[in-house]
């Protein structure tokens, strides 16, 4: 049998790769916290963090000493480069919570991403001094901070234009719930006077709002007075036959007033089909035909 001779290993020979620097970041973040709390809260100042008195010097002075610390922690671990790692769990959340703070006090989104970014310039100087001897380092280490910086302010303005999106969207729907009231103009007959166009979203409002009061009010007749309602197209008036759909299966009957000249040709034109639907030219003929039909009259009284 043949021995082979063991071959030496090449492990070990050639260029041996230098082993990586530790990161002085989270030193520094403990050595100077408060010299960085310090000028940190002098470049918010600068950039109009506490303008118009939306938030107190003490409540700027917590969150921004409450973010050092969580960052500080964050950062033993090391790992610089990934802040959904759990370890950053608690930065990002605090950052969450002031974004939301801060889109219901009223501030921008600029305003907001400068809590996070007016850090840099504190931050940079200390580690400046702190590889005043190590150009490379210094260079290797505020490129890791710039980085973990950025992620961090994208984040804080990501969750903070969510926070605006959900505000928006709220006073959107007060506003719809707001611009079509449900009038009780007399018992057993309710109004619903329509501003402004008619959209999908504002005929589901409608709809609901209207057949609510008709099931509380027991009414028998409904008033859709479409006089504000600058324009009527196909879409518009399908809205409008899948309101009076619902009403007449709630057992109620549908007046539709403020048909104007135009918004009949309109109508017409499209061929859009309204049989079995009452019309009135003004809401004073739809009150005095719904008074009818409930057997009621409106008469003078002599002087």
């Amino acid at each position: 049998m043949k021995i082979t001779p063991d071959r030496p290993s090449l492990v070990g020979h050639g260029k041996e790769s230098m082993p990586k620097k530790q990161s002085q970041i989270a030193s520094v973040l403990k050595e100077h916290e408060k010299d960085l709390l310090a000028d940190w809260i002098t470049e918010l100042k600068a950039a109009g963090a506490g303008s118009q008195d939306r938030i107190s010097d003490v409540e700027l002075q917590q969150q921004a000493k409450e973010f050092l610390k969580l960052m500080q922690e964050a950062s033993q671990s090391g790992n610089l480069a990934d802040i959904d790692r759990p370890e950053w769990s608690r930065v990002l959340q605090l950052l969450e919570e002031i974004s939301r703070t801060r889109a219901l006090q009223g501030f921008s989104s600029s305003q907001t991403a400068t809590f996070i970014f007016s850090f840099k310039k504190p931050f940079f100087n200390r580690l400046r001094k702190a590889h005043a001897a190590d150009a490379d380092g210094l260079a290797d280490e505020v490129w890791v901070a710039t980085e973990l910086l950025d992620k961090l302010g994208l984040h804080t303005v990501k969750y903070f234009q969510v926070t605006r999106e959900d505000i928006i969207n709220r006073q959107r729907e007060e506003m719809l719930e707001l611009s079509t009231p449900v009038v009780k103009l007399w018992d057993g007959i309710l109004a619903l006077p329509m501003i402004g166009t008619l959209d999908s979203a504002r005929t589901q409002i409608v709809m609901e709002s209207l057949l609510q009061r008709i099931v509380d009010t027991g009414s028998e007749i409904a008033i859709i007075d479409i006089t504000g309602v600058p324009t009527v197209d196909t879409l518009v008036a399908q809205h409008l036959l899948k309101t009076i759909t619902a009403i007449r299966l709630m057992g109620a009957e549908c007046i539709i007033s403020g048909i104007r000249p135009q918004i009949a040709q309109t109508i017409v034109h499209l061929g859009v089909e309204l049989h079995g639907v009452t019309t009135k030219a003004n809401l004073a003929d739809a009150l005095k035909l719904a008074l009818q039909r409930c057997n009621l009259t409106v008469s003078e009284i002599s002087q």
